[in-house]
Protein backbone atom coordinates (compact mmCIF):
# COMPACT_ATOMS: atom_id res chain seq x y z
CA UNK A 1 0.00 0.00 0.00
CA UNK A 2 2.89 2.33 0.75
CA UNK A 3 4.41 1.86 -2.70
CA UNK A 4 1.00 2.12 -4.33
CA UNK A 5 0.32 5.40 -2.54
CA UNK A 6 3.68 6.83 -3.58
CA UNK A 7 3.10 5.87 -7.20
CA UNK A 8 -0.31 7.46 -7.17
CA UNK A 9 1.19 10.60 -5.71
CA UNK A 10 3.79 10.78 -8.49
CA UNK A 11 1.34 9.98 -11.24
CA UNK A 12 2.48 6.37 -11.81
CA UNK A 13 0.31 3.30 -12.15
CA UNK A 14 0.49 -0.22 -10.76
CA UNK A 15 -0.21 -3.19 -13.07
CA UNK A 16 -3.48 -4.95 -12.30
CA UNK A 17 -1.64 -8.21 -11.60
CA UNK A 18 0.38 -6.54 -8.84
CA UNK A 19 -2.35 -4.58 -7.13
CA UNK A 20 -3.65 -5.46 -3.71
CA UNK A 21 -7.41 -4.78 -3.59
CA UNK A 22 -8.25 -2.17 -1.00
CA UNK A 23 -10.95 -2.91 1.56
CA UNK A 24 -14.17 -0.97 1.59
CA UNK A 25 -14.25 -0.73 5.35
CA UNK A 26 -11.65 -1.33 8.03
CA UNK A 27 -8.41 -2.95 6.65
CA UNK A 28 -7.63 -6.48 7.72
CA UNK A 29 -4.27 -7.61 9.04
CA UNK A 30 -3.91 -9.82 5.96
CA UNK A 31 -4.37 -6.79 3.71
CA UNK A 32 -1.69 -4.87 5.59
CA UNK A 33 0.70 -7.84 5.30
CA UNK A 34 0.09 -8.14 1.55
CA UNK A 35 0.69 -4.41 1.23
CA UNK A 36 4.17 -4.79 2.73
CA UNK A 37 3.27 -3.39 6.14
CA UNK A 38 2.89 -5.18 9.44
CA UNK A 39 2.33 -2.46 12.02
CA UNK A 40 3.17 -3.49 15.53
CA UNK A 41 0.26 -1.43 16.76
CA UNK A 42 -2.13 -3.99 15.25
CA UNK A 43 -0.39 -6.73 17.18
CA UNK A 44 -1.09 -4.72 20.32
CA UNK A 45 -4.79 -4.50 19.42
CA UNK A 46 -4.71 -0.73 19.07
CA UNK A 47 -7.25 -0.79 16.24
CA UNK A 48 -8.36 2.37 14.47
CA UNK A 49 -10.95 3.44 11.93
CA UNK A 50 -10.13 3.59 8.22
CA UNK A 51 -9.48 7.27 7.37
CA UNK A 52 -12.25 9.57 6.28
CA UNK A 53 -11.66 11.76 3.22
CA UNK A 54 -11.58 15.44 4.08
CA UNK A 55 -9.75 14.88 7.39
CA UNK A 56 -6.30 14.48 5.83
CA UNK A 57 -3.49 16.64 7.26
CA UNK A 58 0.16 17.33 6.47
CA UNK A 59 2.11 16.17 9.51
CA UNK A 60 5.73 15.68 10.58
CA UNK A 61 6.85 13.05 13.07
CA UNK A 62 10.21 13.38 14.81
CA UNK A 63 11.36 10.53 17.02
CA UNK A 64 14.41 9.63 19.12
CA UNK A 65 14.99 6.25 20.74
CA UNK A 66 17.60 3.56 21.44
CA UNK A 67 18.70 2.00 18.16
CA UNK A 68 17.47 -1.47 17.23
CA UNK A 69 15.88 -3.52 14.46
CA UNK A 70 12.39 -2.87 13.15
CA UNK A 71 11.99 0.79 14.14
CA UNK A 72 11.29 2.15 10.65
CA UNK A 73 9.03 -0.84 9.94
CA UNK A 74 6.97 -0.14 13.06
CA UNK A 75 6.63 3.57 12.35
CA UNK A 76 5.81 3.37 8.66
CA UNK A 77 3.39 0.51 9.29
CA UNK A 78 1.61 2.63 11.87
CA UNK A 79 1.23 5.48 9.38
CA UNK A 80 -0.11 3.15 6.69
CA UNK A 81 -2.55 1.55 9.13
CA UNK A 82 -4.26 4.95 9.28
CA UNK A 83 -4.24 5.39 5.51
CA UNK A 84 -1.36 7.85 5.59
CA UNK A 85 0.99 8.54 2.69
CA UNK A 86 4.66 9.10 3.60
CA UNK A 87 6.15 11.88 1.48
CA UNK A 88 9.57 12.08 3.13
CA UNK A 89 11.46 9.76 5.48
CA UNK A 90 14.96 10.27 6.86
CA UNK A 91 16.74 8.39 9.62
CA UNK A 92 20.12 8.21 11.32
CA UNK A 93 21.61 5.76 13.79
CA UNK A 94 24.46 7.20 15.88
CA UNK A 95 27.33 4.79 16.39
CA UNK A 96 28.60 7.10 19.15
CA UNK A 97 25.49 7.23 21.32
CA UNK A 98 23.54 4.17 20.16
CA UNK A 99 20.54 6.39 19.48
CA UNK A 100 18.18 6.33 16.50
CA UNK A 101 16.67 9.48 14.99
CA UNK A 102 14.03 9.91 12.31
CA UNK A 103 11.89 12.55 10.65
CA UNK A 104 8.82 11.43 8.72
CA UNK A 105 6.63 13.79 6.69
CA UNK A 106 3.24 12.48 5.72
CA UNK A 107 -0.22 13.29 4.49
CA UNK A 108 -2.81 11.40 6.38
CA UNK A 109 -4.85 11.27 9.56
CA UNK A 110 -5.39 14.02 12.08
CA UNK A 111 -2.68 14.70 14.60
CA UNK A 112 -4.83 13.37 17.45
CA UNK A 113 -5.58 10.09 15.64
CA UNK A 114 -1.92 9.56 14.82
CA UNK A 115 -0.89 10.45 18.37
CA UNK A 116 -3.26 7.87 19.84
CA UNK A 117 -2.02 5.07 17.61
CA UNK A 118 1.67 6.00 17.74
CA UNK A 119 1.84 6.28 21.51
CA UNK A 120 1.93 2.51 22.28
CA UNK A 121 4.53 2.01 19.54
CA UNK A 122 6.72 4.73 21.04
CA UNK A 123 6.25 3.24 24.48
CA UNK A 124 7.51 -0.13 23.25
CA UNK A 125 10.50 1.54 21.54
CA UNK A 126 11.27 3.66 24.65
CA UNK A 127 11.05 6.65 22.32
CA UNK A 128 10.45 10.36 22.64
CA UNK A 129 8.44 11.73 19.76
CA UNK A 130 6.62 14.82 18.53
CA UNK A 131 3.96 15.32 15.87
CA UNK A 132 3.67 18.69 14.15
CA UNK A 133 0.94 20.09 11.92
CA UNK A 134 2.72 21.68 8.97
CA UNK A 135 -0.01 24.22 8.34
CA UNK A 136 0.85 25.89 11.65
CA UNK A 137 4.00 28.04 11.23
CA UNK A 138 6.57 28.22 14.01
CA UNK A 139 5.91 31.23 16.22
CA UNK A 140 9.10 33.26 16.67
CA UNK A 141 10.16 36.06 19.00
CA UNK A 142 13.23 38.05 17.88
CA UNK A 143 15.74 39.63 20.25
CA UNK A 144 18.10 42.31 18.94
CA UNK A 145 20.43 45.13 19.98
CA UNK A 146 21.82 47.66 17.49
CA UNK A 147 22.82 45.87 14.28
CA UNK A 148 20.02 45.09 11.89
CA UNK A 149 21.38 42.79 9.17
CA UNK A 150 20.30 39.50 10.78
CA UNK A 151 16.88 40.66 11.90
CA UNK A 152 16.27 42.26 8.49
CA UNK A 153 17.07 38.97 6.73
CA UNK A 154 14.64 37.06 8.94
CA UNK A 155 11.85 39.60 8.57
CA UNK A 156 12.37 39.88 4.81
CA UNK A 157 12.26 36.10 4.27
CA UNK A 158 9.23 35.82 6.54
CA UNK A 159 7.31 38.49 4.60
CA UNK A 160 8.46 36.95 1.30
CA UNK A 161 7.02 33.61 2.37
CA UNK A 162 10.33 31.72 2.26
CA UNK A 163 10.52 31.06 6.00
CA UNK A 164 7.68 29.00 7.55
CA UNK A 165 7.49 31.18 10.65
CA UNK A 166 5.20 33.75 12.24
CA UNK A 167 7.11 36.60 13.90
CA UNK A 168 5.14 37.73 16.95
CA UNK A 169 7.42 40.61 17.92
CA UNK A 170 10.86 42.12 18.42
CA UNK A 171 12.35 42.84 21.83
CA UNK A 172 15.53 44.93 22.02
CA UNK A 173 17.81 46.59 24.54
CA UNK A 174 18.25 49.61 22.24
CA UNK A 175 15.69 51.64 20.31
CA UNK A 176 17.57 51.96 17.00
CA UNK A 177 15.76 49.11 15.22
CA UNK A 178 12.23 50.34 15.89
CA UNK A 179 11.83 51.80 12.39
CA UNK A 180 12.90 48.48 10.84
CA UNK A 181 10.31 46.59 12.86
CA UNK A 182 7.68 49.19 11.97
CA UNK A 183 8.52 48.78 8.27
CA UNK A 184 7.69 45.07 8.48
CA UNK A 185 4.66 45.67 10.70
CA UNK A 186 6.06 43.84 13.72
CA UNK A 187 5.44 44.91 17.35
CA UNK A 188 8.60 46.37 18.86
CA UNK A 189 9.48 46.56 22.57
CA UNK A 190 12.50 48.41 23.88
CA UNK A 191 13.93 48.25 27.38
CA UNK A 192 17.39 49.22 28.60
CA UNK A 193 19.15 46.14 29.97
CA UNK A 194 21.70 46.71 32.71
CA UNK A 195 22.54 44.44 35.64
CA UNK A 196 19.82 46.09 37.74
CA UNK A 197 17.11 45.62 35.06
CA UNK A 198 18.17 42.34 33.46
CA UNK A 199 15.84 40.22 35.61
CA UNK A 200 12.86 42.46 34.73
CA UNK A 201 13.64 42.18 31.02
CA UNK A 202 13.84 38.40 31.19
CA UNK A 203 10.60 38.23 33.16
CA UNK A 204 8.95 40.28 30.42
CA UNK A 205 10.44 37.97 27.80
CA UNK A 206 8.99 34.90 29.51
CA UNK A 207 5.61 36.59 29.80
CA UNK A 208 5.59 37.24 26.04
CA UNK A 209 6.68 33.67 25.33
CA UNK A 210 3.75 32.34 27.35
CA UNK A 211 1.12 34.80 26.16
CA UNK A 212 2.07 34.58 22.48
CA UNK A 213 2.67 30.80 22.48
CA UNK A 214 6.21 31.33 21.20
CA UNK A 215 7.95 28.22 19.87
CA UNK A 216 11.37 29.76 19.24
CA UNK A 217 13.35 32.73 20.54
CA UNK A 218 16.02 33.99 18.13
CA UNK A 219 18.96 36.11 19.26
CA UNK A 220 19.52 38.12 16.08
CA UNK A 221 22.77 39.73 17.24
CA UNK A 222 21.32 40.38 20.69
CA UNK A 223 24.47 41.38 22.55
CA UNK A 224 23.48 40.30 26.04
CA UNK A 225 24.16 37.04 27.85
CA UNK A 226 21.00 35.29 29.00
CA UNK A 227 20.83 34.10 32.60
CA UNK A 228 21.39 30.43 33.36
CA UNK A 229 17.82 30.22 34.70
CA UNK A 230 16.35 31.53 31.43
CA UNK A 231 18.56 29.20 29.37
CA UNK A 232 17.35 26.22 31.36
CA UNK A 233 13.70 27.31 31.16
CA UNK A 234 13.85 27.67 27.35
CA UNK A 235 16.27 24.82 26.65
CA UNK A 236 16.14 23.78 22.99
CA UNK A 237 14.01 26.80 22.08
CA UNK A 238 16.61 29.60 21.78
CA UNK A 239 18.94 30.01 18.79
CA UNK A 240 21.87 32.44 18.72
CA UNK A 241 24.10 33.62 15.88
CA UNK A 242 27.77 33.93 16.79
CA UNK A 243 30.04 35.78 14.38
CA UNK A 244 32.82 33.20 14.22
CA UNK A 245 33.31 29.61 13.14
CA UNK A 246 32.90 27.98 16.53
CA UNK A 247 34.54 26.57 18.54
CA UNK A 248 37.11 29.18 17.48
CA UNK A 249 36.97 32.76 18.79
CA UNK A 250 34.27 32.50 21.40
CA UNK A 251 33.02 35.46 23.39
CA UNK A 252 33.42 39.14 22.55
CA UNK A 253 35.04 40.69 19.46
CA UNK A 254 35.57 37.52 17.41
CA UNK A 255 36.49 39.47 14.26
CA UNK A 256 39.29 41.24 16.11
CA UNK A 257 40.40 37.90 17.54
CA UNK A 258 40.43 36.47 14.02
CA UNK A 259 42.37 39.43 12.64
CA UNK A 260 44.97 39.16 15.39
CA UNK A 261 45.50 35.51 14.49
CA UNK A 262 45.75 36.23 10.78
CA UNK A 263 43.12 33.68 9.77
CA UNK A 264 42.31 32.99 6.12
CA UNK A 265 38.70 32.03 6.76
CA UNK A 266 36.06 33.70 8.91
CA UNK A 267 32.67 32.27 9.63
CA UNK A 268 29.35 32.33 11.42
CA UNK A 269 27.70 29.75 13.65
CA UNK A 270 24.05 29.34 14.60
CA UNK A 271 23.64 27.28 17.75
CA UNK A 272 21.25 26.54 20.57
CA UNK A 273 21.78 28.70 23.64
CA UNK A 274 22.93 27.10 26.88
CA UNK A 275 24.24 28.53 30.13
CA UNK A 276 27.78 27.93 28.80
CA UNK A 277 28.60 30.90 26.55
CA UNK A 278 28.85 29.94 22.85
CA UNK A 279 28.97 26.24 23.75
CA UNK A 280 25.47 25.13 22.72
CA UNK A 281 24.76 22.45 20.08
CA UNK A 282 25.62 23.73 16.60
CA UNK A 283 22.87 23.87 13.98
CA UNK A 284 24.45 25.60 10.97
CA UNK A 285 27.83 27.10 9.99
CA UNK A 286 29.29 28.95 7.00
CA UNK A 287 32.67 30.47 6.11
CA UNK A 288 34.08 33.03 3.69
CA UNK A 289 37.71 33.46 2.61
CA UNK A 290 39.70 36.52 3.72
CA UNK A 291 43.34 37.60 3.41
CA UNK A 292 46.11 39.63 5.01
CA UNK A 293 45.05 42.91 3.36
CA UNK A 294 41.78 43.09 5.27
CA UNK A 295 41.44 45.00 8.49
CA UNK A 296 38.89 44.34 11.21
CA UNK A 297 36.26 46.57 9.56
CA UNK A 298 36.58 44.62 6.30
CA UNK A 299 36.22 41.33 8.15
CA UNK A 300 33.07 42.63 9.84
CA UNK A 301 31.66 43.72 6.47
CA UNK A 302 32.36 40.38 4.80
CA UNK A 303 31.08 38.41 7.77
CA UNK A 304 27.67 40.06 7.94
CA UNK A 305 26.37 38.21 4.92
CA UNK A 306 27.44 34.89 6.41
CA UNK A 307 25.77 35.73 9.72
CA UNK A 308 22.45 36.59 8.08
CA UNK A 309 22.37 33.54 5.81
CA UNK A 310 23.50 31.16 8.53
CA UNK A 311 20.91 32.33 11.05
CA UNK A 312 18.07 32.28 8.50
CA UNK A 313 18.97 28.72 7.49
CA UNK A 314 19.10 27.56 11.11
CA UNK A 315 15.66 29.07 11.75
CA UNK A 316 14.30 27.37 8.63
CA UNK A 317 15.67 23.99 9.72
CA UNK A 318 14.12 24.42 13.17
CA UNK A 319 10.79 25.62 11.76
CA UNK A 320 10.59 22.61 9.42
CA UNK A 321 11.35 20.27 12.37
CA UNK A 322 14.62 19.08 10.85
CA UNK A 323 16.77 19.56 13.97
CA UNK A 324 17.00 16.79 16.58
CA UNK A 325 19.19 16.92 19.67
CA UNK A 326 21.83 14.26 20.30
CA UNK A 327 23.47 15.30 23.56
CA UNK A 328 25.63 18.34 22.80
CA UNK A 329 25.33 17.73 19.07
CA UNK A 330 22.50 17.98 16.57
CA UNK A 331 21.15 15.68 13.89
CA UNK A 332 20.09 17.75 10.88
CA UNK A 333 17.75 16.24 8.28
CA UNK A 334 18.07 18.50 5.24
Amino acid sequence: MFLTSRMRHSGGTVPESHRVPEPEGEPSLAFLQLSGCFPTVWERNARCAWPTLGLMQDLVITLRCPDGPGIVHSLTGTVVSLGGNITECQQFASADTGRFFTRIALTGPTRDDLMNVLYPVAERLEAEFDIYEQQHPTRVLLLASRTGHCINELLFQWRAGTLPIDVVGVMANHDVLRSLADFYGVPFTHRVVIPETKADFEDELLRVVEEKNVDLVVLARYMQVLSAELCDHLAGRVINIHHSFLPGFKGANPYRQAHNRGVKLIGATAHFVTSDLDEGPIIEQNVVRVDHTMGVDKLVSKGRGQESETLAEAVRLFAEHRVLMDGNRTVIFR
